[in-house]
């Protein structure tokens, strides 16, 4: 006797039909026949009476529908509580973001994983993407968002997509709110050979970025201040002391209030991957793998919800 015997003849007693029964279950007539005909036979009784207009409980029939209903509510009821109990898992989880990511990401991350997992401690974690990969490595960080990752056979990344860079200068009208849209435009990589940059000192990637893909076109960039603070190179930019080169993730907030303005790279666009890693080894270890899934749906909204859209190719 199993259990799917034992609900095929519930639904039957309950129909008092067999094709009512089998219509929904949604198996053919003559399948479930043989189902509660093997069941009768494996107790040794008649469950069910036939007659010309469906069945009726024999006497046996009505103690197995009594016990069959308590199993089928316990079993639904068990269900429920293993559903409603998944999260009540409780750990400590670990995530490493770059600063630029994480202006924009460690947020709507965060809440969204505290929603889920509620008795999940999360750590989150700033770095560059160069101290990220040793984090990973070292396992201080469970898991991590990073630009332009190398292949390594330790880590597992995949890919979310990939951004512009773009050229952070000065606002037109410093101390003027904006109104409406902001006003984006474009430069080419010849053209950052006439701006006064400030950069993070190598090997950080966005100077790595932008050197290769200047030499590539013959030009040679002119680093007046090296900062790798993305927050520090901001106000720099703000104070008219020269411009700088970020994701547009970095400057999404100050964009929009005026604060400051953008120039995508174009012709030949300078773009950086974003991938979000994690050991390899703890690929199976559920609550990273919970928080990779976090990171990748929230960046995904974000770019749905225009936020990266301008920029970025899926």
């Amino acid at each position: 006797m199993d259990f799917r015997e034992i609900r095929y003849f519930a639904q039957v007693a309950t129909a008092g039909s067999f094709s009512l029964a089998a219509k929904e279950l949604r198996v053919a007539q003559p399948a479930l026949s043989r189902q509660i005909r093997k069941l009768e036979q494996e107790l040794g009784v008649d469950l069910l009476v036939r007659h010309g207009r469906g069945v009726r409980l024999t006497g046996a029939g009505s103690v197995l529908l009594e016990r069959a209903e308590q199993m089928i509510h316990l079993l639904r009821n068990t269900g429920d509580e293993v559903r409603a109990n998944a999260n009540a898992i409780s750990g400590h989880v670990s995530l490493g973001l770059p600063p630029a990511a994480g202006l924009l990401l460690a947020s709507p991350i965060v809440r969204t994983f505290q929603r889920d997992w509620p008795l999940v401690a999360l750590h989150v974690r700033d770095g560059i993407s160069n101290l990220l990969q040793e984090w990973l490595l070292d396992g201080r960080v469970d898991v991590a968002v990073l630009y332009n990752p190398p292949a390594m056979d330790a880590l597992e990344s995949e890919v979310i997509m990939h951004e512009h860079m773009v050229v952070v200068e000065p606002p037109d009208h410093p101390g003027r709110p904006r109104r409406g849209k902001p006003q984006i435009g474009t430069c080419r990589i010849r053209d950052l050979a006439d701006m006064p940059l400030i950069m993070p000192g190598l090997p950080h990637n966005n100077r790595r970025i932008a050197e290769q893909a200047a030499i590539q076109h013959g030009v040679r960039l002119r680093v007046r201040l090296e900062v790798d603070s993305v927050t520090l190179a901001k106000a720099m930019v703000k104070n008219g002391l020269g411009c700088t080169i970020l994701a547009y993730a970095a400057v999404h907030e100050e964009v929009t209030r005026g604060e400051l303005k953008v120039r995508v790279i174009e012709r030949p666009a300078l773009v950086s991957t974003v991938a979000v890693a994690m050991l390899r080894e703890r690929r199976a270890h559920r609550l990273p793998n919970e928080l990779r899934r976090t990171v990748v749906a929230e960046v995904n909204k974000l770019v749905t919800d225009g936020v990266w859209r301008r920029f970025a190719t899926q």
